[in-house]
Formats: structure tokens, C-alpha cells, sequence
């Protein structure tokens, strides 16, 4: 059956009672947060460990911020700045700030080392930063090698409350450090400088945030998006998830990825609704909050999904006022989903998206989700499998790369002249992006994840890139040659392990358990390899290439056969 090609229209027959498409706002996302103000300034914006900021409070302290990195640092439209933090007020605060003042939001992922963070620093030529304070050690060193002139430092227990304190993850309850070098500006300092902000021309194709991704090469790469591209997705994810300004949400996903970014922090902006974040995961904290908030929406991973439910005093009784819980991440098992359903009565709406496209091209339609589906294009994405080496479409049922076209998809990648051109195709006059993973479409329209062309281990929702880690390994002396694979786990999804070659006069004296060692204290926490295993040859092709997937094959045999 050759089914339909060209843009599909199948799964409109099973669409929400919404329209089939939107227009995208011609405001910047800033300007979400000062009609949310506006409409209600004394709804609670954010709730965060038994504080509240109202959406008054909340807009005061971000126009305050913006007025001293312009006034105070000289920060110019269109500057990149660096923002490098766990989940937060001033994680809001900062991203909503750098907005206003007229620069852009360059999100890292806390967990980098300072050796990886020196990437993404020069890579945007960065001068200024704002980090919590638990990362000076991290970011310092990087003043004396990068551009990065000054840091704004933030303790996040000047914006707890008094709830939890049983529970609460040492970074919220540690008290504000003291610096004395002039380079390193506490946050109470910069919110107390009086400089009055700016305006600042905003439209809607202004470059606003540059969350980095990684592809075959392993090298980061900074995905470019504007206003609008953010917008597209802010406005779809509060239609589609039915959101009010009552709407109360779990924020447990990092806000530096894209998509706790959108449905955990813009999304509730955009409706006015409250923020209830939580700085680190904990399975008992999200249980006290959705049953003492009354929150009515999560957005997570399956893998967190999992965990939560697997805590036995977990009832459903605490989970009456959840309205929608949805995400994605990795496959979620259909077991635990019957255990959701029978708690809730609600199904686990899964998503799809990347950095590229900010977050979601494909959705669950939440009355009628499929498991283990990464659902159906979202409003106004044209998404389409081709094969990828011939690029013509394929039939429905057979697999293929999945190809987007959409108004969230990024401008480009920056400073990567020739991944740009590699990234897009044209089909029909339209530029589509090439996601490389490999899915397959059913005749109801629904997509299907099947493997990945890019090399990536999801390991519990973060991504992992074998080729970056591969690089770290080969600085250890001992190692000749190195292949990362994702293997099963049932916890996380995947797992990260890594098979070594040893050079020769280190056979012997090397363990594996000190190769994960040195790993551990080299990498990024969710990035060092938790396998190693030795072996004496790699299979390769003819021209040398180490046959990856031959590998994660027999690791994926061996853990069938476990079963």
C-alpha cells in the first residue's frame, strides 16, 4: 500500500476539537510575560519550596535585572549570554531578563565540567554569565582562558520558603556565598544597582534562545531560534494541553532543555498559570507537591514517570487534582501506564520533538494517544519519511528518516555553514530538516519511533553523544581505542557503556572499574560511561570504521536473552 504522499492529512480524522493550525504571535516572548502581568498581577507566578512570586513580582524583578546587564554590564542587543543554572526562580528570572535587555539566552546544562564548558563559552564568544553559585568553581576558571568577563552569581535560598526543609536539595538550602572579586556580582547586588531598563526594539524573527544540541560528529552545535520559532511551539503546547491561568504545573524537567523550557516555564508564562519548581528530582517532594499545589499538569520523562510510580505510597487519593501528565523521552512501558490509568484515570500523552525544533513537531492527541507512539504532527508540521539515502518518500508501515517542516523549526545551526546545508532538503518549494531518527507511519497518521541515524543514547531524558564521550576516553593514557553504545536499562532507559582497547603496556595494570573512575571525574555526571568493557579488536569495516551498532546489537541480544 503506497498510502499518501506529500504533506498527510490522515491524522486530522483523530485531531483534538481545535483547529488544524495556528498563528503565531508577532510579539516576543517577553512580551508573554508582561500581558500575563498586566491581566493578573497578583496571581502567583511562580511557587518554589514554600515561597510564591506573584506575576507583578515576577515581571518587576526581570525588568530590574535587565536594567543592570544593560546599564551596569553594557550587555547589547543581540549578545549572547550565558545561563548557567539548576531549575529556579532566577533561572525565570535570568532567561526573562536577558529577553528584555535585548540579548540572547545561551542554556548549558549545569552538569558540564569546566574543561566542556570552555566549548560553548568561545563557540558564542561569550563576556557575561549568570550561574547559580554552586558552579563558581566550574565557570571561574574560564575567566583567565575564555572572553567571559563577569559572572552574576545566584543562591537559590533567597527565594525558598520555609516548606520542605526535610526535603529540600542542598543547593536550595545552602546560604549565599560572599565574593570579593569584582568580577563575580552577587545577585542581590545586580537587583539592588537601581539601573532602570531599556527598551529595546523586539520582533518577532530577533534571535531569543541558543540551546546547543549535538550530532554524528559530536561536536555541539547551537540551534537557532527566534521569537517566533519559540512562540509556535509556547502557543501550540497551551492549546494543546488545555491550559487555563488556574492551571497549576510540576516543573521537574531541567529548564535548560528544550522542553521543560517550553511546557514547563513558557507555556505557564503564556497562560498566566503558576510554575511550581522543583530544582532536583525526588520522587517523595513531587509527590507532597502535586497533592499540596493541587497541580494540575506535568509535563516529564518516562523514565521519571517510572520512577514516581514505583514508590509505594504513591495513592490516588494524592493525585486527584492532575488533569494532564504527558512527555517523552523513551518508551513508556505498558505496564506502567495501565498502573497511571488505574491511579488517575488519565493516559501518558507521549511527544516528540528536538533542539532544533524547540520541543514538539508531534503529539499524542490526549483523547485518543497511542502507547509507545510519538503521535501525530503538531499544528502546521508538515512531517514526512523518506528514505535516507535516496530521500523519495516511503510507504505507510515502512521506515524511513523523519523530515519536518514547521514554524518551530530552527533558523539554523550557529556558525556551521556546511551542517546547515546538510540538515535540510527541499520537497515541494519547502525547506524540511532531516531529524535522522528512524520511524514508521501507521495508516491513522500516527508516527513511531524505530532507531536513531544520529548515535544518541537517551539516558533518563538526557541525551548522550558517543562520539563526545569517545573523545573524552581517548585522553586517558591508557586507552588506544574507544566505542560508546547505548545498552538497555530498565531504570533509565538506556545505559552508557563503553568498550576499550587498551594500548599495549597498560594490558594488565588498567581495570575497568578505573577507567569508569576516571570517566566520572572527567565527564558530566549523566554523560561518563557506567560499562566498561575491554576487548582486544573492534569489528570494522573495510575502510576502518569501528562497526558501533554491530556492538550495541550484541549488547541488546545479551539483554534479551537475560529476560
Amino acid at each position: 500500500m503506497k498510502g499518501e504522499i506529500g504533506m498527510q492529512t490522515r491524522h486530522f480524522e483523530f485531531w483534538p476539537k481545535l483547529t488544524t493550525s495556528l498563528t503565531v504571535p508577532e510579539t516576543s516572548l517577553y512580551d508573554n510575560l508582561r500581558v500575563s502581568a498586566e491581566r493578573y498581577p497578583e496571581h502567583e507566578a511562580i511557587y518554589f519550596y514554600g515561597n510564591t512570586l506573584t506575576y507583578r513580582q515576577l515581571r518587576d524583578e526581570v525588568d530590574t535585572l535587565a536594567g543592570f546587564l544593560q546599564q551596569q554590564l553594557g550587555v547589547s542587543k543581540g549578545e549572547k549570554i550565558l545561563l548557567f543554572m539548576q531549575n529556579s526562580p532566577q533561572f525565570v528570572i535570568s532567561y526573562y531578563a536577558i529577553l528584555r535587555a535585548g540579548a540572547v539566552v545561551v542554556p548549558i546544562n549545569p552538569m558540564l565540567t569546566t574543561n566542556e564548558l570552555e566549548f560553548y563559552v568561545k563557540d558564542c564568544a561569550m563576556r557575561y554569565g549568570i550561574i547559580g553559585q554552586e558552579y563558581v568553581e566550574v565557570v571561574e576558571p574560564l575567566m583567565d582562558t575564555t572572553t567571559l568577563q563577569q559572572l552574576v552569581i545566584a543562591a537559590y535560598s533567597d527565594y525558598k520558603g520555609n516548606a520542605m526543609s526535610d526535603r529540600l536539595p542542598k543547593e536550595v538550602g545552602a546560604p549565599r556565598e560572599p565574593y570579593n572579586p569584582s568580577s563575580l556580582i552577587l545577585w542581590e547586588e545586580a537587583m539592588h544597582t537601581g539601573a532602570e531598563v531599556r527598551d529595546v526594539p523586539r520582533s518577532a524573527d530577533d534571535l531569543a534562545v541558543l540551546p546547543y544540541t549535538s550530532g554524528t560528529t559530536g561536536l555541539p552545535k547551537g540551534c537557532m531560534h527566534t521569537n517566533r520559532t519559540v512562540q509556535a511551539n509556547t502557543v501550540g503546547a497551551y492549546h494543546w494541553g488545555r491550559a487555563t491561568a488556574d492551571a497549576r504545573s510540576l516543573g521537574t524537567l531541567p529548564l535548560f532543555h528544550v522542553t521543560g523550557m517550553v511546557h514547563s516555564m513558557h507555556t505557564p508564562i503564556f497562560s498566566g498559570s503558576t510554575m511550581v519548581i522543583m530544582t532536583r528530582w525526588d520522587r517523595e517532594t513531587a509527590r507532597q507537591l502535586i497533592k499540596e499545589q493541587q497541580c494540575t499538569h506535568w509535563v516529564t520523562i518516562s523514565t521519571m514517570l517510572i520512577d514516581f510510580l514505583a514508590k509505594p505510597e504513591v495513592k490516588a487519593e494524592d493525585l486527584t487534582s492532575l488533569m494532564a501528565i504527558s512527555g517523552g523521552g523513551a518508551a513508556f512501558p505498558k505496564a506502567v501506564g495501565e498502573k497511571l490509568y488505574n491511579l488517575t484515570g488519565l493516559e501518558f500523552v507521549e511527544g516528540y520533538g528536538l533542539s532544533e525544533t524547540i520541543a514538539q513537531t508531534h503529539q499524542n492527541p490526549p483523547d485518543r494517544p497511542k502507547l509507545q507512539c510519538l503521535g501525530v504532527p503538531a499544528f502546521d508540521v508538515d512531517a514526512r519519511i523518506i528514505d535516507p539515502a535516496t530521500q523519495e518518500e516511503v510507504a505507510v508501515g515502512d521506515i524511513g528518516e523523519i523530515v519536518v517542516n514547521g514554524p518551530q523549526v530552527m533558523v539554523g545551526y550557529y556558525n556551521r555553514e556546511e551542517e546547515n546545508q546538510q540538515a535540510f532538503i527541499d520537497r515541494d518549494g519547502q525547506s524540511f530538516f532531516r531529524t535522522g531518527d528512524m520511524a514508521y507511519r501507521d495508516e491513522e497518521g500516527y508516527f513511531f519511533m524505530v532507531d536513531r541515524v544520529k548515535r544518541m543514547i537517551n539516558a533518563s531524558g538526557y541525551n548522550v553523544w558517543p562520539a563526545e564521550v569517545e573523545s573524552f576516553l581517548y585522553h586517558h593514557e591508557a586507552v588506544e581505542q574507544a566505542c560508546v553504545v547505548g545498552v538497555p536499562d530498565p531504570r533509565k532507559g538506556e545505559n552508557i557503556k563503553a568498550f576499550v582497547i587498551l594500548k599495549e603496556a597498560f594490558e594488565g595494570t588498567v581495570t575497568e572499574a578505573e577507567i569508569i573512575a576516571w570517566a566520572k571525574e572527567n565527564m558530566a555526571a549523566y554523560k561518563y560511561p557506567r560499562i566498561v568493557e575491554f576487548r582486544k579488536t573492534f569489528p570494522i569495516t573495510s575502510s576502518g570504521k569501528i562497526l558501533w551498532r554491530q556492538l550495541q546489537e550484541e549488547e541488546k541480544q545479551k539483554a534479551e536473552n537475560e529476560l
